[in-house]
């Protein structure tokens, strides 16, 4: 039995203090999930931004593609029923059916809201639009009362719907009557094992959570703070000095436990194909959560989307060194493992998935080559030389000013940009003039996609900067990174 310390206190003589038991880590990432979201549920934008979080990009693409699908299908349906033998003539046109489309994982509500509006603006005919009711899915309650309060929700908001719950367990919603279903950026956070074939048997990472001793010691309360830790007393924890950043992992591992993983002989056949000592993340609650989109479908839905950070290559997953998880403001996010989901999903019969890069499908949909501005960043020479972070962040606040002189968003976002202490008094003078001065309708954050147009309408202004058009030209046909932005979807 291996036992590591998996982050290291500053100091090495602050022993860590335990805050509970070594168990399986999925156990663990269910526990911190919850007290994060209702500690820092509002500040999540801090710690991490998701690709609809402010930019509209995905949703217009999603809109796009919906809107396509379903006007296709009502034509086939339509002509179905008119050229059919036995149809009767009806005095009144039969009403089309709702649209039940369903967003899991809906953050800040910006997704909806550009969907939403964008889908209108394609509807002239008003055939789909008014048809939609749309259901924002979470199993945290203040989670939905953030998103729903979008301010660009307002317009459609009589037909948007909120539900409390498990994604793995819609229990409420009978079987066979949703038609597109959005996962957005949340397998990344459900229920994972990670696993790892040693001399033919498996072993599965478990965790101990610790506090340093210099942040134990200012806790006055201490056996108070681990109660109310243990039992994810909320109201209690917000009354102890922050903890989840300074919270410390220690790891060890164990046997598997069958009993508590689901489709053992497909994980453990996937498994024959990986090396002995190489952690494997099993992302059990994404695969609950299709499992539970393959009830909830109807049978010609449009079907199934997730977005989500991971790989679905062999050569990447066998990498021992790969990134199986992060951390951010003390939660865990784990790298999704596509080939393994796809190969459970074919196990409950689901054979039509496909898996496309994130890039790939918001470009497709929207008729154009897109990347994202950290991808254009990643081209300018000074990226990769040694620099200091705040010139980068210079850069960065340039290249959007740059971009933003073409750069039309329909939509008005004011950018979160929050500047270095370490950044020179002069520098930070600039750079706040800069933030000030960039429009509303322009970049709404540093992972926004931009078009191919967009980028060579900017050149003149790149250039300034030391950005090459042959240097973005060659990213936009780069092939995918080890890790990178997925859509894996279905249909029934």
């Amino acid at each position: 039995m291996d036992q590591q310390l998996m982050t290291k206190p500053d100091d090495l003589d602050a022993l860590p203090q335990p805050l509970g038991e070594y168990k399986p880590v999925d156990h663990w990432q269910s526990h911190i999930n919850v007290l994060f979201y209702q500690l820092r549920g509002d500040q999540q934008r801090n710690f991490y931004q998701t690709f609809a979080s402010a930019d509209y990009r995905l949703a217009h693409a999603l809109a796009a593609d919906y809107y396509e699908q379903v006007t296709k299908r009502d034509k086939k349906v339509a002509a179905k029923r008119a050229s059919s033998p036995a149809a009767e003539p009806s005095k009144e046109p039969a009403s089309p059916p709702q649209l039940t489309v369903m967003e899991w994982g809906p953050t800040n509500g910006n997704l909806a809201a550009c969907f939403l509006s964008h889908l209108q603006c394609l509807d002239q005919g008003g055939t789909v639009y008014p048809r939609v009711r749309y259901v924002l899915v979470d199993s945290q309650a203040h989670a939905l009362e953030l998103a729903r309060a979008h301010p660009d929700l307002v317009p459609h908001i009589g037909r948007v719907e909120t539900l409390c719950a498990d994604v793995s367990n819609l229990a409420t919603v009978a079987d066979g009557t949703v038609d597109r279903i959005f996962c957005n950026e949340l397998w990344n956070e459900l229920s994972t094992k990670l696993l790892v074939k040693k001399a033919g048997e498996f072993e599965e990472e478990h965790l101990r959570p610790n506090l340093s001793e210099r942040k134990a010691l200012s806790i006055a309360d201490w056996s108070g703070f681990l109660r109310a830790f243990e039992a994810k007393d909320v109201e209690r924890l917000k009354q102890f000095p922050p903890f989840l950043d300074d919270l410390i992992w220690e790891r060890e591992y164990h046997k598997v436990d069958w009993k508590e993983v689901p489709y053992r002989k497909t994980i453990t056949e996937f498994m024959k194909g990986i090396d002995d000592e190489v952690l494997m993340p099993v992302n059990l609650g994404a695969c609950a959560s299709i499992k539970e989109a393959k009830r909830l479908l109807a049978s010609d839905a449009v079907g199934f989307s997730s977005f989500d950070a991971g790989t679905a290559d062999m050569q990447v997953l066998q990498d021992p060194d790969k990134p199986c998880y992060g951390q951010f403001g003390g939660q865990y996010s784990f790298m999704v493992n596509l080939a393994l989901i796809q190969a459970v999903a074919k196990h409950m019969g689901i054979n039509t998935s496909t898996i496309e890069t994130q890039r790939e499908f918001v470009g497709s949909r929207l008729n154009t080559n897109v990347m994202t501005l950290m991808d254009l960043l990643a081209c300018h020479p000074m990226v990769g030389s040694k620099v200091q972070p705040w010139e980068l962040d210079r850069l960065t606040l340039q290249t959007i000013r740059a971009l933003n002189e073409t750069y039309e968003s329909p939509y008005q976002r004011k950018i979160e940009f929050p500047l270095r202490s370490e950044m020179p008094a002069e520098e930070r003078e600039t750079a706040q003039g800069i933030l000030l001065s960039l429009k509303p309708s322009g970049i709404p954050d540093t992972i926004a996609y931009v078009t191919e147009e967009e980028l060579s309408q900017a050149q003149p202004e790149l250039e300034k900067l030391g950005y090459e058009r042959e240097a973005w030209l060659m990213a936009l046909g780069a092939p995918p990174s080890p890790i990178e932005y997925y859509h894996f979807s279905f249909r029934p």
